[in-house]
């Protein structure tokens, strides 16, 4: 497939890889040579203000592609079909796909000013897709999937994507009870005294005794999960060396928290899951890496930000000078939904510095503590929901990511259904994909 634009700067060279490449699957070959464009046999794709070839498909440019630096946008959604589109011009498809594709994919909204969170964060409630009602979509997939049907079969050749299911874990406290140590467990009997939870107090007492199981111990429960549904799962440990406000996971110090990362990391891929004190704190994110490392005996490839608390281009840059090539960070941690618009992993682009990195993004539209804190769903609503990302990203043949954490699958009183939500959708939904 020929792609004809006169300018085939950076912007343009990363989107053209990624959508026409990777999502549409189109093989290409890049040309700003109009000639060639007239001379070629086949369908080709024409970016440019007039349509230069009658065999072409034309999309006219909205500027964004060829611009430097950053511009203040405010794009006017409209439709193409039953697809919410912006960037609107009059080539033969209404907008150019190329440039909403760009807009979305890498965040440029979170480079412009914004307020952030009560956490620091870029918040859901700016994003365009947000107050266009197209989070709940991978839009940008479902743009590639109604722009390939442009193309005759024959000359588009065959998409080699198939869908998949990654499922992965944040473990943020390790076990409810269990290897807490004296201080933190007479902590935790006093408080339950002083509440009247005599429930709580006597749970407490039997895991310490080993008269039951920790309810946030389901390692082997997932491990009999992972086999029967042939999953390969990622796991992300908090490693932070000192317990604070929103850091409380075991230390990594403790024998048997060590055991737990050092079995997962050789049953699975492991990634570090970055404290909330280290986020400022370049000593400590160094640290709790070299932490993962001495457990593990391998190098940290993958991160996830805890609470996902990250900041563009900051805190991608900060991975990269780890050594760090994957993030699993690119969702919100307020609401569920699409942050990029796309279910692929795609490579991130530096908008500042105009250029495409080696840096994999991976994006998730489900996280269990979503559901639960931030939109109060019963476990009933949770698994329509994710149910629903299922449908939607198995039609585009993409890749659904979902984020849980050991403590909603317990059988602790507060996250009663939530084990039960996670099964059935493994066995009544993953399997059928199987």
């Amino acid at each position: 497939m020929l792609v004809y634009s006169a300018d085939n700067g950076p912007r343009f060279t990363y989107i053209t890889s990624f959508f026409l490449g990777k999502l549409c699957g189109l093989s290409i070959s890049v040309t700003n040579d109009p000639m060639e464009l007239r001379d070629y046999p086949g369908l080709a794709i024409c970016y440019d203000e007039a349509k230069l070839s009658p065999r072409s498909i034309h999309i006219k440019p909205c500027g964004l592609l060829s611009e430097e630096g950053l511009q203040a946008l405010d794009p006017v959604v409209g439709s193409w079909g039953e697809l919410p589109c912006f960037f609107s011009t009059d080539g033969d498809i209404p907008f150019d796909i190329l440039s909403a594709s760009f807009f979305l994919i890498t965040r440029y909204e979170e480079y412009l000013p914004h307020e952030k969170d009560l956490y620091g964060r870029y918040p859901h409630t700016s994003s365009l897709a947000y107050n266009k009602s197209f989070l709940h979509l991978p839009l940008v997939d479902l743009w590639a999937a109604a722009f390939r049907n442009l193309f005759p079969v024959a000359e588009a050749g065959v998409l080699q994507r198939s869908f998949s299911f990654v499922p992965t874990y944040d473990i943020d406290i390790a076990w409810a009870y269990l290897n807490k140590g004296f201080v933190r467990n007479l902590g935790g009997f006093l408080k339950s005294l002083g509440s009247g939870n005599w429930q709580q107090v006597e749970k407490r007492f039997q895991v310490l005794r080993g008269m039951r199981p920790d309810p946030f111990d389901v390692y082997e429960w997932l491990d009999a999960l992972h086999l029967r549904y042939s999953l390969k799962p990622i796991y992300f440990f908090l490693l932070a060396k000192q317990n604070s406000e929103y850091d409380k996971n075991i230390l990594p110090s403790n024998k048997e928290m060590k055991n737990l990362v050092s079995y997962h990391s050789s049953e699975y891929k492991t990634g570090i899951h970055p404290s909330w004190r280290s986020r400022t704190n370049l000593t400590l994110f160094e640290n709790e890496i070299r932490t993962l490392e001495n457990i593990c005996g391998l190098p940290v490839k993958n991160s996830r930000f805890h609470y996902i608390a990250f900041n563009l281009p900051a805190d991608y840059r900060k991975l990269q000078d780890q050594g760090i090539d994957s993030d699993f960070s690119m969702g919100y941690g307020t609401i569920n939904g699409f942050r990029a618009s796309v279910s692929i992993p795609f490579p991130w682009y530096d908008l500042e510095r105009e250029s495409s990195t080696d840096l994999m993004v991976y994006p998730y539209c489900w996280m269990d503590a979503n559901s639960y804190y931030e939109q109060l769903y019963e476990p009933a609503q949770a698994f329509a929901e994710l149910k629903s990302y299922h449908d939607v990203v198995k039609s585009v043949k993409g890749q659904l990511m979902t984020i849980s954490h050991n403590n909603f699958l317990s059988d602790e009183p507060g996250f009663s259904g939530w084990k039960d939500v996670y099964e059935i959708f493994l066995d009544q939904v993953v399997y059928s994909d199987l």
